[in-house]
């Protein structure tokens, strides 16, 4: 090749994107249209940006409540205080924008590495590409602007880490507790590793139990018969040491954070609690009739049809691991129990399908043109550096919004939605501050936070595993008026409160003479508690009144 072609090629390799880099932005921008969906499906995020602010601001991680007026003083565990920096961070950068963008470069990163594990481990671009597409879409149903989004891209990278210590590629077990390190700090379902860990300890011990001739390196791309079991025994003692080792010393990292071991404590608490468990909408089973699930419904038929199809087949080379069987196995049941599993089912199970599809691809007859296809587009894509248009595409979306393009699918722009929470009626608050503790509808909360914190503490938000069960059942009791309810609003020295316009405990104090609307809306409702002591209070009520009746006509 003379030099004039080489000097050709050389742009056209930068130039030209992958598929890698494709599906990234795929992924981001899709994402990034999603916009203000992935924080007004769920009231946390402005809890998350106003500790992580805290945190900014006073250089020092909370350990005692200073956000509600009812659980006040009472220890905090800070399992989510890294994440809650980061999200701080991104929204003083671009406000909202910077969440939305911060998010999308999560997922679209957490998904790419997956897309490429199933690569790796297939050995086919188009099959690998197919199974990355599927498994974004079975968890797009969790996609939310909160700390999880760092447990999916710690999952993709802990169970890269434990997949090539199985296929012997690596023996760097210390990469699992640098992991662990940042996840325990991130979110508390860094338990989740530890569930993965186990899973690929228990499925290495049961490989060899099940093929004590056999080498288990699958690195090769098919099984050898060993001729000297004491050889296996070698070969397995690496990988096992490497698992213990990395498991052992990541329990001992987890205690590496602002509460100590403690952190075990308040997530086995959460937990162990049904009725808090029973009471999170995201720890509910999938509901099937939602066409959000019908993506994970299509993995669990493939991973049928697939293990189906394998157990016909005597080659070696499609055999699957007990590993990744007990794997698929075991996260499927999960993500059946709780739609919260489903995210990360399906960064797990996605490489395993696609390797299975991959093998049988290639020992089948028929499959050959499709192989030698793959074969050619990978030969391409190996002489392809890339990494242009993945740049220039992030730093374009980011421009566009800081010039203030609204590039969500309805064009309203990243904000909280009026119709979901109440930034009228805080609008109100803001302008006319009440005074003492309030009442406020759970979901609310975060936001309440997020626009009057410290001016304004809350009676309970989203953080379930702090406030617990007994608070989170008084709350339960007040909004059904079960029992002496008035006693709950009484306990707590309420004298104010928020909630949905229609809810019963609105209908209730409407009719109470003891409480008196200030402002309504379509979405919120705000009552203070009426005080005989206080002069001008009928003629103020009598303004407030007229003034509602006008809005309202």
């Amino acid at each position: 090749m003379d030099s004039s072609t080489t000097a050709t090629r050389f742009p056209m390799n930068y130039l030209l994107p992958r598929l890698s880099e494709l599906f990234f932005l795929a992924l981001f921008i899709g994402v990034v249209m999603l916009g203000p969906r992935i924080f007004n499906n769920d009231g946390d995020l402005g809890r998350h940006i106003t500790i992580g602010n805290y945190i900014i601001d006073n250089r020092t991680i909370p350990t005692e409540d200073i956000f509600s007026h009812t659980m006040a003083g009472e220890r905090l565990t800070p399992h989510e205080w890294l994440a809650q920096v980061a999200f701080a961070l991104a929204h003083r950068l671009l406000g909202l924008d910077g969440v939305v963008l911060f998010s999308a470069l999560l997922i679209a990163t957490t998904f790419t590495i997956c897309y490429r594990q199933c690569r790796h481990r297939s050995g086919l671009i188009l099959v690998s590409l197919g199974f990355g597409v599927l498994a974004a879409a079975t968890a797009s149903l969790h996609w939310l602007a909160r700390p999880h989004l760092f447990t999916l891209l710690f999952v993709v990278l802990w169970v890269g880490v434990l997949e090539r210590i199985r296929r012997g590629e690596t023996q760097r077990w210390y990469m699992l507790p640098v992991l662990m390190l940042f996840w325990a700090n991130t979110h508390g379902a860094f338990i989740a590793g530890f569930v993965i860990w186990g899973i690929y300890l228990v499925g290495e011990m049961g490989q060899t139990w099940l093929n004590p001739g056999r080498d288990r390196s699958p690195s090769a791309g098919k099984a050898v018969e060993s001729r000297d079991s004491i050889a296996i025994e070698r070969s397995f003692a690496p990988g096992f040491k490497s698992y213990l080792a990395g498991g052992l010393v990541s329990l001992a990292v987890t205690s590496l954070n602002p509460a100590g071991l403690h952190l075990w404590a308040t997530t086995f608490g959460f937990l162990r609690s049904r009725y808090l468990v029973s009471h999170t909408v995201e720890y509910m089973p999938p509901n099937f009739h939602n066409i959000s699930t019908w993506p994970f419904m299509l993995m669990i038929v493939l991973s049928l049809l697939l293990l189906g199809f394998k157990s016909g087949s005597k080659s070696a080379s499609t055999q699957v691991s007990v590993v990744h069987i007990l794997l698929l196995s075991a996260w499927t049941a999960m993500g059946l129990y709780s739609a919260r599993n489903i995210p990360i089912y399906a960064l797990l199970v996605a490489p395993i399908l696609a390797e299975i599809l991959g093998n049988n691809l290639r020992v089948g007859l028929k499959s050959r043109w499709f192989v030698q296809f793959n074969r050619r587009l990978s030969t391409v894509e190996a002489s392809l550096r890339g990494g242009v248009w993945l740049i220039l595409g992030v730093i374009f979306i980011t421009l566009a919004l800081m010039g203030g393009a609204r590039l969500d699918y309805d064009k309203q722009g990243n904000g909280y939605d009026p119709a979901v929470f109440p930034v009228e009626a805080v609008d109100w608050l803001e302008g006319n501050p009440p005074e003492g503790n309030g009442f406020n509808y759970f979901p609310w909360g975060g936001y309440l936070l997020y626009r009057s914190w410290p001016e304004r503490t809350v009676f309970i938000d989203g953080q379930t595993d702090f406030y617990g069960e007994a608070l989170t059942r008084q709350y339960e009791q007040a909004i059904t008026l079960s029992g002496d309810w008035e006693v709950i609003l009484d306990q707590y020295q309420v004298e104010w409160v928020i909630m949905p316009t229609g809810s019963a405990l609105v209908r209730a104090l409407s009719s109470d003479t003891n409480w008196g609307v200030v402002y309504q809306d379509p979405t919120a409702a705000i009552f203070i508690k009426r005080q005989p002591q206080r002069s001008g209070f009928i003629f103020f009520r009598t303004l407030i009144d007229a003034k509602i009746a006008d809005k309202h006509g």
